[in-house]
């Protein structure tokens, strides 16, 4: 799948390619939601690879353009809205919603570039308030999916059951067997009494190499980036 991306903004890297590996694990179906989708890759992969309706939303039109674009170079169909998740009012409800949110936490370095802030900060998409808007717009025993900074777990569990949300299937992502966790992959379900699935860690490199996994996760997604200028 070819996708065109800002230069000057925030580029898709592995985290897109391991949770897009992990949401498919759960064949996604019905109405499905990318939040914050950047340039389309989530919410794209799924269209190509499932029957779903998909829906992008972001709220920089740099975004939201090249989602259209990337939509007609792919052949896929996609409802792409530019606007900000939390403001706008969807006319109906999700069976699965999915995002690589922001998640840079307040004190954390900071992009000078307003593009990269935008997509790399929580100041721009408040974890809360996020699954506080998708509790509204998620179907009973739907399904959230994403990732999120592993130091934040708590954090990120806390909120989910205060919002009446069952973590079903937690995955962590090691950059070396030997290093700690620095990012995890989470199924939540609405008004769920699922226990909870701990997955095999991830590894990203063994030997300096990549694992053979994360090789069947790029062979998977078959992704090919064409960086282009948005002025």
């Amino acid at each position: 799948m070819y996708l065109y991306q800002n230069e000057d903004g925030f580029l898709f890297n592995s985290d897109a390619h391991f949770l897009y590996d992990f949401i498919s694990r759960f064949k996604p179906k019905g109405e499905i939601l990318d939040i914050g989708t950047g340039c389309g890759i989530l919410g794209l992969l799924t269209a190509r690879d499932f029957e779903t309706n998909v829906t992008l939303i972001d709220k920089q039109r740099t975004n939201y353009f090249l989602c259209l674009q990337n939509a007609r170079v792919n052949k896929l169909d996609a409802n792409v809205i530019c606007d900000d998740f939390i403001d706008h009012n969807f006319d109906i409800k999700f069976d699965f919603i999915i995002s690589n949110p922001p998640y840079y936490h307040q004190g954390a370095s900071q992009s000078e570039n307003r593009y990269k802030k935008i997509g790399k900060s929580s100041l721009y998409l408040d974890f809360k308030e996020m699954v506080r808007k998708i509790n509204s717009i998620i179907k009973p025993k739907g399904s959230f999916i994403f990732c999120y900074d592993a130091k934040q777990l708590p954090y990120v569990i806390s909120t989910l059951i205060e919002k009446k949300f069952t973590v079903s299937d937690i995955r962590f992502v090691h950059g070396k067997k030997e290093k700690v966790a620095h990012l995890v992959l989470i199924c939540a379900k609405k008004s769920s009494g699922s226990l909870c699935k701990t997955y095999p860690p991830l590894i990203n490199f063994i030997n300096g190499d990549l694992s053979e996994e994360v090789k069947s996760i790029y062979q998977k997604t078959r992704t090919y980036s064409i960086k282009c200028k948005i002025s």
